[in-house]
């Protein structure tokens, strides 16, 4: 709740001017490039533009770069940097760990084991896969959308080659308790993936910690460029390549590397994490000032997946509404938000997460996802709950 009459008046003063303002809520579906980003690529988008690959002095202070950026990252997620892996998104590490793994291990294991609310860069990999005669577990969640250790200890056998189960969901912001589920599979010796495209520079990460074998992350989900992202590889686990062609990324991924990006997504990953309990803690204040705004709404609604979730994260749904209309509508009003995964907003249909932690049929088609940032501020807050509640009401 408001208290501060200054704070109040900048309100009304964020009201009045919101004919001008974009307010943009939707920070699981990506973020905006960060200054410190831009300002670290642009050498190599004008002046350093050799490819890295070569062996004159122009290549010199790129191939320094991607190796610098491979330092800082690994540094920042307690890996090695020769566990670090460039690639082109998320869903490239994605489909590489999971893959990668299946292709190594094929004719000796053939079960894969994930659960029923990964993204469809997981799920449809592991489809995938299926139909080259693996076999897909796809462990169910509760109502919170939480991977049960015991439902992983009985799916596991010795025929398992791989567990891959995400850090923190894309659309009900829930984070598993990936530390336990990975210790399980690590005493029937069987390796652990998990996707962290969410999670990643938002909260701690530490690969030590986790217990993961492969972890997958992608820029844009922290400030960072679109079209990169890594694949952090513990040293002795082995996977198939995932592109054929040069020597690039240590043998295992062959193309020219994308230098900017990658030197982008170093300094951007650095940024959100010295500013990661700062951001916390506004984000956190954020909720609590759109919680306490819903509660004289008057609206009937409903919020979705755990009290451990990512900070700024909210999935709720409204009694008898739509999200799709939600979306549209607060669109018109300067508001930028989600029905769920921006990865599926073509198809007005129930979302397989959404499916999955069994909400009530009342309440699941009126389901928007808002995820906060660092740029959001209480002037936001008020203006969504205000016109969500202007919509719903009529």
């Amino acid at each position: 709740m408001i208290k501060s009459k200054n704070l109040r008046k900048e309100v009304v003063i964020f009201l009045t001017n919101m004919k001008n303002h974009i307010i943009y809520a939707d920070h699981a579906a990506t973020t905006a490039l960060s200054v410190t980003a831009r300002s670290a690529m642009s050498p190599f988008l004008e002046q350093q533009y050799g490819n890295p690959s070569t062996r004159y002095s122009l290549a010199r202070e790129p191939r320094n770069a991607v190796v610098e950026a491979r330092k800082t990252i690994a540094k920042l997620i307690g890996a090695k940097p020769e566990e670090i892996f460039f690639t082109s998104c998320g869903t490239e590490s994605n489909n590489w760990a999971i893959k990668g793994t299946a292709f190594h291990y094929i004719g000796q294991h053939k079960r894969i084991i994930t659960s029923c609310i990964e993204h469809h860069a997981v799920l449809h990999s592991c489809t995938f896969l299926k139909k080259l005669g693996f076999e897909v577990v796809c462990l169910p969640v509760d109502y919170e959308g939480l991977v049960n250790v015991q439902s992983l200890l009985k799916a596991l056998t010795e025929n398992t080659v791989l567990v891959a189960i995400m850090l923190a969901n894309n659309e009900i912001g829930t984070i598993e308790t990936i530390k336990d589920l990975s210790l399980v599979a690590h005493e029937h010796n069987v390796l652990f993936h998990t996707d962290a495209v969410q999670a990643i520079g938002h909260i701690p990460v530490n690969v030590e910690e986790l217990g993961v074998d492969m972890l997958s992350a992608s820029a844009h989900k922290f400030g960072g460029p679109k079209g990169v992202g890594f694949l952090y590889k513990k040293s002795g686990v082995e996977v198939e390549p995932f592109m054929s062609g040069g020597g690039q990324e240590m043998q295992q991924r062959a193309g020219t590397e994308n230098v900017a990006s990658i030197v982008g997504m170093a300094a951007a990953l650095k940024e959100s994490i010295c500013e990661m309990n700062i951001n916390t803690i506004h984000l956190n204040n954020l909720v609590e000032q759109f919680k306490e705004r819903m509660k004289v709404s008057k609206l009937d609604y409903i919020y979705n997946g755990s009290e451990n979730r990512i900070p700024g994260s909210i999935s709720i749904s409204f009694k008898a509404g739509d999200g799709e209309m939600l979306l549209h509508r607060l669109d018109l009003k300067g508001i930028a938000v989600s029905t769920g995964s921006a990865c599926n907003s073509k198809y007005v249909e129930l979302s397989h997460v959404l499916r999955a932690i069994d909400i009530s049929a009342d309440y699941a088609k009126g389901t928007i996802r808002i995820t906060l940032g660092a740029d959001n501020t209480v002037g936001d807050i008020y203006y969504i709950v205000q016109s969500l509640t202007s919509i719903l009401k009529k």
